[in-house]
C-alpha cells in the first residue's frame, strides 16, 4: 500500500479505553448463565485477589474507591444504550413507529397479515445512526480528553447525559423521531465516561491491562440495564418512570467528577505523590510542591525519552504498517457486532415464527449473557499483563514485551470472532444460545485489546488521536449498514443469510493482525540481538586496539609490563 511504511514508536504512558459495545434482553434461566461463567468468574476473583495482595499496601484508599466506583459507574450507566433489543421490545408495546406497519397479503394463502418490516427497519437505523456517529466523534472526543482533560470531559458526557434521558422520558408515539438523537446522546456520553474511567488503570501497574478490560467488562454488562426496565415495564412501571430515574442518578456522575477524579489526567507510570481530587487548602498546597518537584524530577529524568517519543509524529503513527493492520482488525469485527446487533430482533422474530412469547425469552437470554461480560472481559487483560512478573531479557524494553504478549490475545479475538459470525449465519433458533454467548466473548476481548494496544504501540502524546482515528475510520465502513439494512428488508424479504455469510468471510481479515504484530516482535528481537552483537564486536575490537597503546604507555612512561597493562584494559 504506497505511503505506509514501518515505523518504531515508543510506548503510551497514558490508558483509556474506548468501546461502542451492545447488550440486549430476555428470559432465561438462571442455570444458563451460571453454566458458562462459572470459570470467567474465578479468573476474576484471582486477578482481583492478586491486586489486593501485591498492592494493598501501596494503593491508597482513594485509589481503591475511585476504581470500585467507576466500576458502578460503567455497570450501570456507560452502556445502556447497547441494551436495544430489550428496549425496542418496550417501544414497541408502546406503538413507537406503529405508523410505518402496514396490511399486507400473503400469496400463498392469501391471508391478510400486519407487516411491520417498515418498523423494525426504522428501529435497527436508530441502532445504526447512534454507533456511526459514535465513530465518527471518536477521534473528536480523545482529542478533547488528551487537550482538556478529565473533568471538562466528564462534564461534557453529563451534559449529553441527561439530554438522552430526558428525551426518552418526554417522547411518545407520535414523536419517535426523538429516539434518534437520544439513543446518540446516551452512547456518546456513555463512551465519554467510559474513556475517563479506563485511566484508572494506571493507579494499578502490573495489572493496569486486567483493570481496563474489567472496566470494558462492566460497560458491556451495563446494556442488562435495559432488561431491567424491560421486566419492570412488565410489572406496570412505564418506560418515562425508568428514564426519569436515570437522570436524577446524575448526580452519582457528578460526585465522581469532583471527589473521585482528577482534573486533568492519571500519568502512567505513576508518581509516588501523585494527588487528585478535592482537598483542603493546606493539603493542596503541599501536593503542589510535591507534584513539581516530582514534574522536575521527571523532566530531567525522561528527556532523552521525550526526545525519542517527539520523533514518533502522529503522521508516521497514521502511515505505518503497524496502525494499517489494527485498523482492518478493528473494521471487520465492528461491521460484524453491529450487522448481528441490528438484525438481532428481526432475525428472532423470524426464527420463532413472529411468536413474541420466544422472542421475549430470547431476547432476555441475550441480555442475562450481556451481564456475564464483566466475567469474561478481565480474561484478555491477564493475557496481556501475563508476562509483567517474569523479568526481561538481556536489551529488551518494556513495549517490546508488552507487543510479544498481545499477539495471542489478538488471535483469540480473531477466532472468537470468526465462530460468531459462524453461529449467528445459521438460521437455527436454539443455536442462537451460543451465538449470544459468543458475541460477549469476543465484545469483551475486542473492545479491552483495542485500547491497550494502542497504548503499547504508540507514543502517549498520541494516544487519544490514534485511538479516535481507528474508530473514526471504521464509522466509513459502518455506513454499509444502511445498505445491507435495505437489502435485508427489501430484496431478500428480510433474511440475513447471504448477507451473514458475506460477513462471515469477511471477519477472515481480522486474522491479519496478529500475524503481522508476531512477524514486527520478531523483527524487532533480531534488531536486538544485531545490536548486541555489534556492541560485543565494538567492545571487543576496542579491547585488541588498547593493548599495545598501553604497552607502549607502560614501557616508555612507568617500565611496567606489557601484561599488567593488557590486564587492566581487557578489565
Amino acid at each position: 500500500m504506497p505511503g505506509i511504511k514501518s515505523v518504531e514508536v515508543m510506548p503510551a504512558p497514558q490508558l483509556f479505553l474506548e468501546r461502542t459495545s451492545c447488550a440486549y434482553s430476555s428470559h432465561c434461566d438462571r442455570s444458563f448463565g451460571t453454566f458458562y461463567s462459572f470459570t470467567a468468574a474465578s479468573a476474576t476473583a484471582e486477578a482481583f485477589g492478586n491486586m489486593v495482595r501485591n498492592q494493598g499496601g501501596e494503593v491508597i484508599l482513594q485509589h481503591w474507591l475511585t476504581l470500585l466506583s467507576g466500576l458502578v459507574e460503567s455497570l450501570f450507566f456507560t452502556g445502556i444504550a447497547y441494551g436495544w433489543a430489550s428496549l425496542v421490545f418496550v417501544l414497541k408495546a408502546d406503538g413507537y413507529f406503529a405508523a410505518y406497519c402496514t396490511n399486507a397479503t400473503r400469496n400463498e394463502d392469501y391471508a391478510v397479515y400486519t407487516d411491520c418490516s417498515g418498523q423494525d427497519e426504522h428501529f435497527s437505523q436508530v441502532l445504526s445512526v447512534a454507533s456511526i456517529a459514535t465513530t465518527i466523534l471518536r477521534f473528536p472526543i480523545g482529542y478533547v480528553f488528551d487537550r482538556c482533560g478529565t473533568a471538562v470531559t466528564r462534564i461534557v458526557a453529563i451534559s449529553l447525559y441527561t439530554t438522552g434521558t430526558l428525551l426518552i422520558t418526554l417522547s411518545n408515539a407520535d414523536t419517535s423521531v426523538l429516539l434518534y438523537p437520544a439513543l446518540s446522546s446516551l452512547i456518546i456520553a456513555g463512551m465519554m465516561l467510559y474513556i475517563t474511567n479506563v485511566q484508572v488503570g494506571n493507579l494499578f501497574h502490573s495489572y493496569r491491562s486486567t483493570t481496563i478490560t474489567i472496566y470494558n467488562g462492566a460497560f458491556e454488562s451495563s446494556a442488562a440495564v435495559c432488561l431491567i426496565i424491560k421486566l419492570l415495564y412488565e410489572r406496570g412501571v412505564s418506560l418515562h418512570t425508568s428514564f426519569l430515574f436515570l437522570t436524577l442518578c446524575n448526580i452519582i456522575h457528578c460526585v465522581r467528577t469532583i471527589f473521585l477524579m482528577p482534573r486533568r489526567h492519571i500519568p502512567y507510570p505513576l508518581p509516588e505523590t501523585f494527588t487528585y481530587g478535592v482537598s483542603c487548602t493546606v493539603q493542596k498546597r503541599k501536593r503542589r510542591r510535591e507534584e513539581n518537584d516530582t514534574v522536575q524530577t521527571f523532566k530531567e529524568g525522561d528527556a532523552e525519552k521525550t526526545e525519542k517519543d517527539e520523533k514518533a509524529t502522529f503522521r508516521s503513527c497514521v502511515f505505518s504498517w503497524l496502525f494499517f493492520c489494527h485498523l482492518v482488525w478493528v473494521v471487520t469485527i465492528i461491521l460484524s457486532q453491529f450487522i448481528f446487533l441490528a438484525n438481532v430482533n428481526p432475525m428472532l422474530s423470524r426464527l420463532a415464527d413472529e411468536d413474541q412469547t420466544v422472542v421475549s425469552h430470547y431476547t432476555n437470554a441475550f441480555a442475562i449473557t450481556q451481564l456475564c461480560g464483566v466475567l469474561f472481559a478481565p480474561l484478555s487483560g491477564l493475557l496481556m499483563d501475563r508476562h509483567k512478573h517474569r523479568p526481561l531479557a538481556p536489551g529488551e524494553t518494556s513495549r517490546e514485551a508488552d507487543l510479544r504478549s498481545a499477539p495471542l490475545a489478538l488471535f483469540l479475538s480473531c477466532l472468537l470472532c470468526f465462530f460468531f459470525c459462524v453461529c449467528f449465519t445459521c438460521p437455527v433458533l436454539p443455536l442462537q444460545y451460543v451465538t449470544f454467548i459468543l458475541q460477549v466473548f469476543s465484545s469483551s476481548f475486542f473492545y479491552g485489546l483495542h485500547q491497550a494496544f494502542i497504548s503499547i504501540a504508540f507514543p502517549a502524546s498520541h494516544f487519544g488521536k490514534m485511538s479516535g482515528m481507528a474508530m473514526s475510520l471504521s464509522a466509513l465502513v459502518l455506513l454499509l449498514q444502511f445498505p445491507l439494512l435495505h437489502l435485508i428488508q427489501n430484496q431478500l424479504r428480510g433474511d440475513p443469510l447471504y448477507v451473514n455469510i458475506g460477513i462471515t468471510v469477511v471477519s477472515l481479515l481480522a486474522f491479519i493482525h496478529p500475524v503481522q504484530v508476531s512477524l514486527y516482535c520478531r523483527e524487532l528481537a533480531k534488531q536486538r540481538q544485531i545490536s548486541q552483537l555489534t556492541q560485543l564486536t565494538s567492545l571487543r575490537s576496542s579491547d585488541h586496539e588498547a593493548v599495545p597503546l598501553s604497552s607502549l604507555r607502560g614501557k616508555d612512561e612507568a617500565g611496567t609490563s606489557n601484561h599488567l597493562q593488557l590486564g587492566v584494559c581487557l578489565t
